[in-house]
């Protein structure tokens, strides 16, 4: 099954088969300090720069601030949802995310 992702509204949305799915100014929690200087930094998103699939999850790279330290920079890949029977699945990005390993 083909499942569209684009990037809508200059950088304001993730969409999933012609449906907003991810906005920006959600705060993502993620660990390390490749992003700033944090060991787990809490960023504002403020734009998508890029959209991917992995098998079924879909990834973005977003570009964003870190409100603890301001350290402003864009992500690695972030997990923000899955494909399920062809369906976009939120994952629960209030909790710490991962980023994707070996991207």
């Amino acid at each position: 099954m083909v499942v569209a992702l684009r990037i809508l509204d200059d950088g304001a949305w993730v969409s999933v088969n012609d449906d907003r799915k991810v906005s920006v100014s959600e705060l993502w929690r993620f660990p390390g300090r490749e992003f700033c200087r944090c060991d787990l930094t809490d960023m504002v998103v403020e734009g998508f720069v890029d959209v991917g699939v992995d098998g079924r999850t879909v990834e973005v790279r977003a570009y964003g601030q870190c409100i603890a330290c301001g350290e402003s920079a864009t992500t690695k890949w972030m997990p923000v949802g899955r494909i399920v029977d062809g369906a976009f699945r939120h994952i629960d990005r209030e909790g710490v995310l991962r980023p994707v390993i070996g991207q």
